[in-house]
């Protein structure tokens, strides 16, 4: 096991060497593994990686909201503050989630009850994990952090239902509901994939701030590294179930080591591009888990992939101060 260095103090949560696999009959295959990674008090980390890496698997399994009975962790641990979350009875279990950790879903539309108003959300977030927060004093602390999360007109349109909003004012109920139990830790799984660019900058900047306003610890997923460019501190580029790339987002983002990570950037759009310009893409595609090969997983779809690379595993190793999974990232 190699874990990357965490931030300065102790980690509040700490994924150590997890394996996820899934159940289909008699056969239980793995969907991710030995996925490493710590997120400190204060501190973005975000998991990249395309769609069928094992991001939201990951953040699946850091929740314990793996699809039952399929879903199970084969191996690793999972600590929030040094306490093992894997092992916690169920019903203390209940109490984390929404409490002291909180999580943003990737469409608020499928997220959000289509029959309660956003207000009467926030409100039973409350009713489950603020019980400092009296029954009568409910509605305003509702408003208050409908409010915070720049939601408008709270006391107003916090009585519409969902299908009355539009997508950004959705996603701002998602936050005000993952804000109202005070967690320690936010799970953010692509909050902006559904959002036109505007509205995504502002959602980006309204989770920075309370980010830094609360100290709280921040987990994001994407698959876009411009959206990484602008909230993370470390980045953990994830391929094929696998972390391939683990370090500073600004040394990764400007150093890139690992070929996925290089491949991920030169997808992105460039402000400097010529009209005749075409977006690069990576050839292939992520392999289902049933398939994922012994060696590199990544070699069908590398531009430097020769045989070294499918003679044998290749592990995640230190590389000029960060940590990668590949045998030509060597200095």
């Amino acid at each position: 096991m190699t874990v990357a260095p965490a931030a300065t103090g102790r980690p509040l949560l700490e994924v150590t060497d997890l394996s996820v696999g899934f159940a289909s009959g008699r056969t239980t295959t793995a969907v991710t593994s030995e996925v490493s990674f710590t997120v400190s008090a204060g501190q973005t980390v975000s998991l990249v990686g395309e769609s069928g890496c094992g991001k939201s698997v990951t953040a699946g399994a850091i929740m314990r909201l793996l699809p039952r009975p399929a879903g199970t962790v084969l191996r690793g641990s999972v600590k929030l503050d040094g306490r093992d979350v894997l092992s916690l009875p169920l019903a203390e279990m209940y109490g984390i989630r929404g409490g002291e950790i909180s999580m943003i879903f990737q469409e608020p539309m499928t997220s959000l009850n289509p029959v309660h108003t956003a207000r009467d959300q926030v409100v039973e977030v409350l009713r489950l994990h603020r019980p400092d927060v009296p029954a009568a004093g409910r509605g305003a602390e509702a408003d208050r952090l409908l409010e915070e999360a720049e939601f408008p007109e709270p006391d107003r349109r916090g009585r519409s239902y969902p299908f009355q909003l539009s997508g950004g004012m959705r996603q701002r109920v998602m936050i005000a509901m993952a804000l109202a139990g005070r967690p320690r830790l936010l799970i953010a799984d692509e909050p902006t994939t559904a959002l036109d660019v505007t509205v995504q900058a502002q959602i980006l900047r309204l989770l920075a701030r309370l980010r830094a306003e609360h100290g709280m610890g921040m987990l994001y997923i994407t698959h876009d590294m411009a959206v990484v460019s602008e909230i993370a501190d470390r980045v953990v580029v994830m391929y094929a179930g696998q972390v391939v790339e683990h370090g500073a987002a600004t040394e990764v983002l400007q150093r890139p080591l690992h070929p996925y990570t290089r491949g991920l950037l030169a997808c992105a759009p460039r402000l400097d591009s010529t009209p005749r310009s075409r977006l690069r893409s990576i050839p292939g595609a992520v392999p289902a888990p049933s398939d994922y090969p012994a060696h590199c997983r990544f070699a069908d779809r590398c531009p430097l992939a020769d045989a070294s690379c499918r003679a044998a595993p290749v592990a995640l190793a230190p590389v000029q101060g960060r940590l990668v999974r590949c045998i030509k990232a060597a200095p």
